[in-house]
């Protein structure tokens, strides 16, 4: 099928390839036009601007917007439907807050125009394993754009969960997980370091990966980040937090849903922008790892 990607950045750019690889036709855009000639020598059809991204489209139109979730998102998203015509289909796979695409889909179907919100997971490996989809919107739309989602996803890695806001929700609720089981490794990592055995933490997380009840992706982003650095010794313990962790505690507490794991994980990552400890700089390499997240240097 044919289908726009906007915002070529870890994630987008990738995703563009992907597409690609699986017989698509892909218009993209960036605002960075060295973006968009990255992408055009793989085989997409490079676009000039939002309108120009319209433009080369055939109707009805798909338009995937990879930006910053926000006030970037809000005015690519306003500046696409100023052009885009009725039926045409517009997906946030961004981390936006699910409140703000339950507001895009009521703006867009003022001019009947269909709204998707995908939850995407996969980070910078997303290009050669798939991204997990989870999906919220227009039920119309979901069947449309099938094709461009089942080569994007891995098997049985793609699921629409219902009306608009379903699939950033569900999306949050993940990331929000996420934040708990970093930090779980990584206290269990510091409580290793802390002891008098001169445990070879590379070595744990492989025997872990092994068999152990608590093997999984992380733990093998884990073994990565160890191999490179054994003590991560070249990085600042300072972890961001893009939002959803806070989104999550925020609608937990509305909801009056205890998620003490979850909030105490978040808390966690503030006490790393002022103390310089060992399970802050796991988390760091971790994110790097798995999201190709920017990292401080020590």
């Amino acid at each position: 099928m044919q289908i726009a990607i906007v915002g070529l950045g870890r994630m987008g750019g990738n995703m563009v390839k992907r597409l690609l690889g699986g017989g698509h036709q892909v218009v993209a855009y960036d605002r960075d036009p060295a973006a968009v000639e990255r992408v055009v020598k793989e085989g997409a059809v490079g676009a000039s601007s939002l309108a120009d991204v319209v433009a080369k489209l055939s109707a009805p139109r798909a338009v995937w917007v990879m930006v910053p979730s926000g006030k970037a998102t809000q005015d690519t998203i306003d500046e696409l439907a100023k052009t885009m015509s009725a039926n045409d289909v517009v997906i946030d796979g961004g981390n936006s807050n699910f409140h703000d695409s339950i507001r895009h889909s009521e703006e867009l179907a003022e001019k009947k125009i269909r709204f998707l919100d995908a939850g995407t997971s996969g980070g910078v490996w997303g290009l050669e394993v798939g991204y997990c989809l989870m999906i919220g919107g227009d039920k119309s739309a979901y069947d449309h754009i099938l094709p461009a989602l089942t080569t994007l996803a891995p098997k049985d890695g793609l699921g629409y969960f219902g009306k608009a806001g379903a699939g950033h929700f569900c999306k949050m609720v993940h990331n929000g997980i996420e934040y708990a089981m970093m930090q779980a490794y990584a206290e269990g990592f510091e409580l290793m370091k802390a002891t008098d055995y001169d445990y070879d933490l590379k070595k744990v997380t492989s025997v872990w990966n092994h068999g152990s009840v608590v093997r999984s992706w992380l733990l093998e982003l884990a073994e990565r980040a160890f191999n490179k650095d054994p003590e991560l010794a070249g990085l600042k313990a300072y972890v961001d937090d893009s939002g959803e962790g806070r989104w999550t505690v925020d609608e937990a507490v509305a909801r009056a849903v205890p998620v003490p794991t979850i909030a105490a994980s978040l808390f966690a990552r503030f006490t790393s922008r002022q103390d310089n400890s060992f399970a802050m700089r796991v988390l760091a390499a971790l994110r790097n790892e798995f999201g190709g997240h920017a990292v401080k240097k020590a």
